[in-house]
C-alpha cells in the first residue's frame, strides 16, 4: 500500500498554487489519475518517486517511510525502487535502444521479452533520433519496466501511439505489471485509454 499525505507549491500558469494529496492507494493495483491540467499530477508522481520534495507531508510504500517532513527524512529516489515513463520520455540521445536497457538490466531474456512486447527487436542498433515518437514511447515504458520495480509510474504513456497500438500495448502491460507484481500508477487524459485495467482512481485538483 502507498500512503501519501501531502503538500506540495506549484507554479502554474493560473499562478502558485498548492498540491494537496491525502490519500492511499492498495498494492498491486493500477491506479488511473486524473484532473484537470495543471491540477499537479505530474508533480505528484515526481513526489513519490522522489523526485521533488513536498514542503510537508509523508510517504510511504508497503510499510517502508519514503518521506517524513516533520523527521526531516527524505529517501533517495535510487532506494525506491520506482520505474518512471516520463511524458516526454527522457531518453538518452546518444544511447541506442539496446544500450537504455542494458543500462537499466543484465538480464538478456528480461530484455528480449521486453523489445518484442514493444516491437522494437529490430530496432535495438538505433538510437532515438531515428525512432518514431510511438516507437520512442514504447522504449520509455520498457526502458522503465526493466528493473522490475515495485512500483511504476507512468505520465501521460500512451499519448503518441495510434489507437491499435495503444490497445495492444496497455492490455499487454497489464500481463507484464501482473508478472513482475508491480503496483502502477497511471496520469492519463484519455477518458477511455485505461479505464478497462484501472482498479483504482485518483482524482486531483
Amino acid at each position: 500500500m502507498i500512503v501519501i499525505d501531502i503538500e506540495k507549491k506549484m507554479r502554474t500558469y493560473q499562478g502558485p498554487q498548492i498540491l494537496r494529496v491525502d490519500s492511499w492507494i492498495a498494492a498491486h493495483t493500477i491506479t488511473k489519475i486524473s484532473g484537470p491540467s495543471g491540477s499537479g499530477k505530474t508533480t505528484l508522481l515526481k513526489a513519490i518517486a522522489g523526485l521533488v520534495t513536498p514542503e510537508k507531508g509523508r510517504i510511504s510504500f508497503e510499510g517502508k517511510l519514503w518521506l517524513d517532513t516533520k523527521q526531516n527524512f527524505n529517501l533517495p529516489p535510487q532506494k525506491r525502487k520506482v520505474g518512471f515513463v516520463f511524458q516526454n520520455y527522457a531518453l538518452f540521445p546518444h544511447m541506442t535502444v539496446m544500450q537504455h536497457m542494458e543500462y537499466a538490466t543484465t538480464d538478456r531474456d528480461w530484455i528480449n521479452s521486453l523489445l518484442h512486447f514493444a516491437k522494437l527487436d529490430t530496432l535495438v542498433t538505433h538510437r532515438p533520433e531515428y525512432l518514431s515518437g510511438g516507437q520512442q514511447q514504447r522504449l520509455a515504458i520498457i526502458r522503465a519496466l526493466a528493473t522490475k520495480p515495485e512500483l511504476l509510474l507512468m505520465d501521460e504513456p500512451f499519448s503518441a501511439l495510434d489507437y491499435d497500438m495503444r490497445r495492444d500495448t496497455v492490455n499487454q502491460l497489464v500481463y507484464i505489471i501482473n508478472e513482475i507484481g508491480a503496483t502502477c500508477i497511471i496520469v492519463s487524459h484519455n477518458p477511455n485509454e485505461i479505464d478497462h485495467i484501472a482498479t483504482n482512481y485518483l482524482k486531483i485538483g
